[in-house]
């Protein structure tokens, strides 16, 4: 039988400990206030002596030595005098008093116990303009009413020297669908409006309490120039971003001519075996800054591995690498761009075949199949339709295989495209890139669609090249400013952007015409290579069992598990 067993109450202490801690505490707040109040005089005093002590000590020491003396023998008839005279002492020690509670007083000018005439009127007018979202008829103690107390909402709030508001703190009824984007998006468009425009605004939504925190974002740097950034690797700097969106710094050198060094915040991008996001696409309007980012990714690019680039625009924006140590080929034409992204197709299953022998026969990967090879595309849907007029083939579809088998082959691939020519690319080039990057003025609507999510800032329609967002992943949404790398051969750029980026390019190791025959050789090599795989194959099917390292292709050299 189950004995039942009556629960003994709490004592009484831990009971209503809670309730006891709190008037403890409060006791505590209110006796400190008390002594803080009634020893005010005393702490003055106290104050001004230190502060006098420390004026007598600095007058001694700037006093020259031949001269002390003098001075000790004047301050030595003073007190002398002070000491004989009638309540002398007495006149002294109040004297004293006086002066100390003088310089013990608190100097700093006192704050305006609340908002001006001008901010309190911009308050009452951002309060209004909330009453039509905030507020509901079935409401019978509305938080937000035509001519309500706006004290009650906005809980904190500061402003800039121009009267306008830097930091607000605003509490919304809970019936208000926060959840959904567009209810959020009418509420910032408001603010952002309301508060000044030209600025960029940081919404912060606190569901659990009903509470939204706006805060004015201050501006990214654009001083800072294409430069050795200290990264491991497999680490790419995009740009750099807001304080409080990474916890990482570089040490980086700004200005004209690197006179400032300071630490910033960079948005990094992780590439190889091990990344989540091992490809990138950039999108952006004509002249935002697309092509610096290329080139800023292909100059880090350069330093540990190999870089092939196909230039759709045709405007001469990456000359300045052509030719350079570790630049495979630099392609402006349809033909160039085939060959370039074939070898680079066969070059990527070459080294799946490599890698996949390697890890069966138990031992670590060639050296030339850990070396990382990069293929940057600027514009390729301009491709697309020269391929479609010739009947050729369309060079993005020689992307499909560096896509979806490039990072176990240590292959990244990075489009570049205008925001308008997005629908000219093709379903591997979105479904794989899953690091994305826009630039330059974008709608609410194209951020989402490019990135999967909405920034929680205000995008502005005005602003530098190079200014935008990235995206990794299913990551947050940063503010991105990417470092000016222009085109060092064109008359527009600075001088000191130009030996900026002079002085990270390799030596010119290669004429600029040997590069096509360079690529067609390795193109010849990859296709060899395949018809030998491919006869051992058939051999293999014929005769005697072979081991399955000597015939694996690209798609077995992924899926089938290694030893």
């Amino acid at each position: 039988m189950e004995t039942a067993v009556a629960r003994r109450p709490l004592p009484h202490i831990l009971s209503n400990g809670g309730a006891q801690l709190a008037r403890s505490r409060e006791l505590a707040r209110t006796a400190a206030d008390s002594a803080t109040d009634i020893l005010h005089p005393l702490i003055t005093i106290a104050r001004g002596l230190r502060r006098l002590a420390s004026a007598g000590r600095r007058r001694w020491a700037e006093t020259p030595k031949d001269r002390r003396g003098a001075l000790l023998f004047l301050v030595a008839s003073v007190l002398l005098a002070v000491a004989l005279a009638p309540y002398g002492p007495l006149l002294a020690v109040v004297t004293l008093m006086a002066a100390a509670a003088w310089q013990g007083r608190d100097r700093a000018p006192s704050a305006p116990a609340g908002p001006d005439t001008s901010q309190v009127q911009r308050l009452k007018s951002l309060y209004e303009a909330l009453v039509p979202y905030f507020s509901a008829a079935e409401d019978p103690e509305p938080l937000y009413a035509h001519g309500g107390d706006w004290g009650k909402v906005f809980s904190a709030y500061e402003f800039d020297p121009t009267g306008r508001i830097t930091h607000l703190e605003i509490g919304y009824p809970a019936y208000f669908t926060d959840g959904e984007p567009e209810s959020r998006a009418r509420i910032e468009h408001l603010l952002g409006a309301k508060s000044g425009r030209g600025r960029e605004y940081h919404f912060a939504w606190d569901e659990e309490a009903n509470q939204l925190t706006v805060r004015v974002l201050a501006p990214l740097p654009t001083d800072i120039a294409a430069q050795p950034f200290v990264t491991a690797p497999g680490e790419t700097v995009l740009g750099f971003t807001d304080p409080t969106g990474v916890q990482r710094t570089l040490p980086l050198t700004r200005g004209g001519h690197g006179e400032e060094r300071r630490d910033v915040p960079p948005v990094v991008w992780r590439t190889g075996i091990r990344s989540t996001e091992p490809h990138l696409l950039a999108a952006g309007q004509p002249g935002s800054g697309t092509s610096t980012l290329l080139r800023s990714i292909a100059l880090q690019a350069l330093h540990h591995g190999d870089v092939v680039i196909v230039d759709g625009g045709g405007t001469g924006e990456y000359a300045c690498l052509t030719g350079r140590d570790g630049v495979l080929a630099v392609e402006c034409g349809l033909t160039g761009a085939l060959t370039s992204l074939e070898w680079a197709a066969h070059e990527t299953e070459r080294r799946l075949i490599a890698a996949n022998r390697a890890h069966q026969a138990g031992g670590p990967p060639p050296e030339d199949t850990r070396r990382p090879l990069w293929l940057l595309l600027d514009r390729p849907s301009t491709f697309t339709h020269l391929a479609a007029a010739d009947g050729r083939e369309d060079p993005q579809s020689l992307l499909q295989v560096p896509l979806r088998h490039g990072r176990p082959a240590n292959v990244t691939v990075v489009v570049a495209e205008q925001l308008d020519g997005l629908e000219g690319l093709s379903d591997p080039v979105r479904q794989h890139t899953r690091a994305r990057v826009v630039l330059g003025p974008a709608t609410a609507e194209q951020l989402r669609a490019v990135l999967g999510a909405p920034p929680h800032t205000t995008p502005l329609d005005q602003v530098p090249p190079g200014r935008g967002y990235a995206r990794l992943g299913s990551g947050p949404v940063h503010r991105l400013q990417v470092p000016a790398t222009p085109d060092p051969y064109d008359d527009a750029t600075s001088e000191a952007e130009r030996e900026a980026v002079l002085d990270l390019l390799p030596p010119r190791t290669t004429p600029a015409d040997e590069e096509p025959e360079r690529l067609r050789a390795g193109v010849a090599e990859a296709v060899r290579l395949d018809k030998v795989t491919a006869e051992k194959v058939a051999a293999g099917a014929e005769g005697p069992a072979k081991a399955p390292s000597e015939a694996v292709s690209a798609e077995a050299a992924v899926a089938e598990p290694t030893a």
